[in-house]
């Protein structure tokens, strides 16, 4: 029978990772003078292009390790590492700040009908840490059922970042300032303690005999 705990885990790492509510004040800016229909093909198109950049290393990120020579164990422990500088970064309230300084640089350096691609869905969705973890998740949900369900979550979770960028506006308005400011906090409180499981699940493997 599989460990359903496992897709759970693997719901909450993504959804964090991803942080929608964090990504909505961003998407507002970068669709700056865009009306609702443009809105929608913009988050639709870069949901769509982040979900075939998280499944495709979700199906082929452990292969491409093993040509590298580099174990699951040690990238759980890498990624762990990179996922706990994220999480420090949402603690304190600096991803929000690198996130911002990036779509700035887009709009000036691309014509916003090239935002979609760049900087919504790479690096904003699917970015360093969502990639992270969705090659370390693949290693835990390595059997077929496995794969099948980490692809499910995946395609769940970028489905709730384009829902969240669907109603960004309402959703900026009723969250605000404050409102951000602590469900950032506390996502990155969380995912600082499953950054440090992978760790710590890294070394445990890493040094098994």
């Amino acid at each position: 029978m599989y460990d359903w705990n496992l897709v759970v885990h693997a719901v909450a790492t993504l959804l964090v990772t991803l942080d929608p509510p964090g990504l909505a004040p961003i998407f507002l800016g970068l669709t700056v003078g865009m009306n609702r229909s443009e809105r929608t093909q913009v988050a639709l198109r870069g949901s769509i292009i982040a979900f075939a950049i998280l499944a495709t290393f979700a199906l082929f990120g452990a292969g491409v390790l093993g040509l590298l020579g580099i174990s699951i164990a040690a990238f759980r422990i890498a990624g762990g590492l990179l996922l706990f500088f994220i999480a420090f970064e949402m603690v304190f309230e600096r991803r929000q700040e690198r996130k911002e300084k990036t779509s700035e640089v887009a709009i000036t350096k691309d014509h916003i009908r090239n935002i979609a691609v760049f900087p919504l869905a790479l690096p904003l969705i699917a970015g360093p840490g969502a990639i992270s973890a969705t090659i370390l998740l693949a290693g835990s949900m390595s059997s077929p059922i496995g794969r099948t369900a980490l692809i499910a979550v995946i395609a769940l979770s970028v489905a709730a970042v384009f829902v969240t960028l669907y109603i960004a506006e309402r959703i900026d308005r009723y969250l605000g300032v404050t409102g951000r400011a602590i469900l950032t906090r506390l996502l990155g409180v969380i995912l600082a303690a499953l950054a440090v499981q992978f760790v710590v699940d890294g070394t445990r493997a890493a040094f098994v005999i």
